[in-house]
């Protein structure tokens, strides 16, 4: 069900996109109103995520710890797996956002006959979501030549590294073929392994359709259905400088995929897409584990009046004496009265 719901949701974008190009000549909505309000969604729901988590209470150290805990001086310590330092910490984090090493890490197990548990390193996940992110960000810069002028020096050499392989034409850029084959790889493990497509939800399904057809429009408009860049740059210098400026004859194609990105940004804040940020603000991740090291007192505990055992007794020992519960202290003897034995 969620993933007929999520390809259903994308295709009808689609279909709007065009529908509304084509058909209702919406040029200014899809080019410029759409745009601006995915832009607004994106920035203020960063901000609000970001300033949720900065405010929820963390007393106590709580990280995530994946190998032996700093003690003895004989014990080896994993340093980067189980930090105890602030900077050990921070190349934890370093590698966490660079290298994903949580999940270079992952392994999964089976039990076949015998029974017999089988442990499997799941180094094609880690692969693709490396290749995914890295390549998802150099088309981010890519992208940024329709943004500025002149065009940056250093989006200048990506674009002539990324398109060494020269066929044709315009030039093929390598990181849109490995940006696919990451997206379909990790939609197709959702698909056939039983225990993720069984956990897996439609906000699991509708991101990784939507990049899929992000990716592919823009294959699309620059390999295919080829549409005047200088124009689309026209655009995006207008939008850029809020004074927008759609010119006539871009093409249908281009605006599917402007929607597709726009709704992506839009997404992006209220969405599993937000661990981008998140990660730096996760105490399980930026925390060192020194709760055996130095003492951690809750700074949001206030002034509490208690009631000792000592103070509790005093005032139920006799009670407790004729109950026969035992007391620490026993109940005082009276002073003798004079005359009597």
């Amino acid at each position: 069900m969620g993933i007929k719901l999520s390809l259903a949701a994308v295709l009808g974008l689609v279909l709007a996109a065009y529908i509304g190009v084509t058909a209702a000549g919406l040029y200014h909505f899809f080019g410029v109103s759409l745009p601006y309000l995915a832009i607004s969604l994106f920035l203020g729901g960063v901000v609000y995520r970001v300033l949720k988590w900065a405010r929820a209470p963390v007393p106590f150290r709580i990280p995530t710890t994946a190998g032996q805990e700093k003690s003895m001086p004989w014990v080896k310590h994993s340093r980067f797996d189980n930090p105890s330092t602030k900077g050990e910490t921070v190349v934890r984090m370093l590698l966490e956002v660079f290298l994903f090493r949580s999940l270079f890490r992952n392994t999964k197990f089976e039990i076949e006959k015998g029974p017999r548990i089988f442990y499997q390193w799941e180094k094609w996940l880690w692969l693709a979501g490396l290749a995914f992110h890295y390549c998802f960000l150099v088309i981010l810069i890519r992208h940024l030549r329709f943004f500025t002028e002149p065009v940056p020096f250093f989006v200048q050499g990506i674009e002539k590294l990324d398109g060494f392989f020269q066929v044709g034409l315009p030039g093929i850029y390598v990181t849109d073929g490995i940006f696919m084959l990451a997206v379909t790889y990790l939609i197709i493990r959702r698909l056939i392994i039983p225990q993720v497509r069984y956990i897996s939800l439609p906000q699991d399904y509708f991101p990784l359709f939507l990049l899929f057809a992000i990716g592919t429009t823009g294959i699309l408009t620059r390999y295919v259905i080829k549409v005047d860049l200088i124009k689309v740059k026209t655009l995006a210098m207008g939008l850029i400088s809020f004074h927008p400026v759609v010119p006539a004859g871009i093409g249908a194609i281009f605006f599917i995929h402007l929607a597709l990105v726009s709704t992506l940004f839009a997404y992006f804040p209220f969405s599993k897409l937000m661990h981008a940020g998140g990660i730096f603000l996760s105490p399980t991740r930026n925390l060192p584990n020194d709760s055996r090291m130095r003492r951690h007192i809750n700074p949001w505990n206030y002034p509490v009046k208690v009631h000792t055992y000592a103070q509790y007794e005093d005032h139920f020992r006799e009670k407790m004496v004729e109950a026969g519960l035992p007391v620490e202290k026993e109940l005082e003897q009276a002073p003798p009265v004079a005359g009597k034995p």
